[in-house]
């Protein structure tokens, strides 16, 4: 199943505008990039630093929580991103759970997933933001970039095109498979990295 690619300029946040279109009942599996956002979210309300040149996305599709829960997701969604990030960097990436990944205990991805219900059906919103080329001050919070590791700018396309390319066959996957067996497939081997 292929993911249909919006990319704006400036949002508010993508996960804000996966849920207008859902609501618009533009309801195909999408994947929505903005290159800034004025509003970007993190768990629990808190507010997510979208500093230019890094990486926001969100993508959603329809989902039956009888096969997989929402919690399910959480977890396979910070692996799979765990997984597309290592192609990129010889560097191990941990989660600290239930939504960040760090490198050396510093912040480099944070995730936000919610769900809307919609005519009936479920739909899985997955909202992640990567620090790609800049690290955003936090009090209290260490973090760092891809392109702090690797000593180069990073190009978000790349990254960009991988996750596009891994989510649609993982969403192909959430049609056949249980849990347990979504697991193996993401925790499988990675592949050498990109750069």
């Amino acid at each position: 199943m292929k993911l249909k690619l919006i990319k704006m300029k400036c949002v508010q946040s993508t996960n804000s505008v996966a849920l207008k279109l859902i609501k618009k009942n533009h309801l195909k599996p999408t994947l929505i990039t903005s290159v800034m956002q004025t509003k970007g979210r993190g768990t629990m309300g808190k507010k997510w630093i979208s500093q230019k040149d890094n990486l926001f996305i969100s993508i959603f599709f329809e989902i039956d929580q009888r096969k997989v829960s929402f919690k399910q997701y959480a977890l396979l969604n910070a692996h799979l991103f765990k997984k597309i990030m290592e192609k990129f960097i010889l560097r191990k990436i941990d989660i600290k759970w239930p939504n960040d990944l760090l490198i050396k205990k510093e912040k480099i991805c944070g995730i936000l997933q919610e769900v809307i219900y919609f005519k009936n059906k479920s739909f899985l919103i997955i909202g992640a933001g990567i620090n790609t080329n800049n690290s955003p001050v936090i009090k209290n919070y260490k973090t760092t970039s891809l392109s702090d590791i690797v000593k180069k700018k990073i190009d978000n396309n790349k990254i960009l095109k991988e996750i596009k390319k891994d989510y649609e066959k993982f969403i192909n996957q959430t049609k056949k498979y249980t849990f347990i067996k979504l697991k193996k497939e993401i925790l499988k081997k990675n592949e050498l990295p990109s750069w």
